[in-house]
């Protein structure tokens, strides 16, 4: 099977896989003993003109951030590229680990930063942002996915999910762990945070890491064999948007309601009349980045 063929069956994945019916449900916040603890959002509706007003102003402010991280590449059973943000503090910082959506298939270390996944690599490095938070960001770039798919066969259908750490997580988290070699990472505070394919990959590494990070953020994951009960204690923000065509809104319900049955405490926010774009309202929320570094691993 070639590059094209594989990137194909990928792209199709999520979207081609029929899901149970469940019962529509508004917009679902986490609780612990009938106490809500999600961080307080956005005022107004998903589609209201000041939550659109925020989103325009986050492309604007964001623009030529990319410009900021520096392309690496890491190499073992293949190279994979990365792009790579440094803080100017020199002390101990924590490290964000995104992992992107289809969109940023391939291999030229460019496509992970592009697209709709602006949002999830330049949030954290906003001037205000590193200035409150200085931390590090990784941004690795697959050709393959990063949950562990069958690519043995072409088909022409969607490519087989099989159980196992992915081939492009198992690599995202070398890379991980030769900067933790490299810099001066804070061990207690490394993060993940992905959306579509790269959101079940998130869910992915935290089933084969455990107690490794500090909190996740996952847009709208796509289907994998992670039922959403891997490191169950991790603090985990998860989110959909209830009218997505790509990724049914049953797989992030189905997650979290596992998650919590497990034990943990995800809070899971769904946004009203919201597609597959869930990341343009996701990274603008303005508690999401306080949220995320106030987690520690302990």
């Amino acid at each position: 099977m070639n590059r094209r063929e594989a990137i194909r069956l990928l792209g199709s994945a999520s979207a081609r896989v029929l899901f149970r019916d469940v019962a529509k449900a508004t917009r679902s916040l986490a609780t612990i003993q009938g106490k809500d603890v999600t961080p307080s959002l956005a005022p107004g509706a998903p589609t209201s003109p000041e939550r659109i007003a925020l989103i325009d102003a986050f492309q604007k402010e964001s623009e030529g951030i990319e410009n900021a991280f520096e392309a690496r590449t890491h190499k073992s059973e293949w190279t994979m590229p990365y792009r790579l943000f440094r803080p100017a503090a020199s002390s101990k910082m924590p490290l964000v680990l995104y992992l992107h959506g289809s969109g940023g298939l391939g291999d030229d270390n460019q496509k992970q930063m592009g697209f709709g996944n602006v949002f999830g690599t330049r949030v954290w490095a906003l001037p205000q942002n590193q200035k409150a938070f200085p931390c590090y960001v990784v941004a690795p770039q697959t050709d393959r996915g990063w949950v562990h798919y069958d690519l043995s066969q072409q088909t022409a259908g969607p490519a087989k999910v099989l159980p196992g750490l992915g081939d492009g997580s198992r690599m995202a988290l070398e890379i991980v762990d030769a900067l933790r070699r490299e810099f001066s990472v804070d061990e207690s505070r490394i993060y993940v945070t992905g959306q579509s394919m790269g959101g079940a990959g998130a869910w992915n590494v935290l089933s084969y890491r455990p107690q490794f990070f500090a909190a996740a953020v996952i847009c709208c994951g796509s289907v994998s064999l992670d039922d959403g009960t891997g490191s169950a204690e991790t603090p985990l923000w998860a989110f959909h948007g209830d009218s997505d065509k790509t990724v049914p809104v049953s797989v992030s319900r189905d997650r979290v309601a596992a998650r919590r049955k497990a034990g943990g405490q995800p809070l899971y926010t769904e946004y009203a009349g919201v597609d597959h774009e869930v990341w343009r309202w996701t990274f603008t929320e303005p508690q999401l980045v306080r949220w995320v570094f106030s987690q520690r691993r302990s």
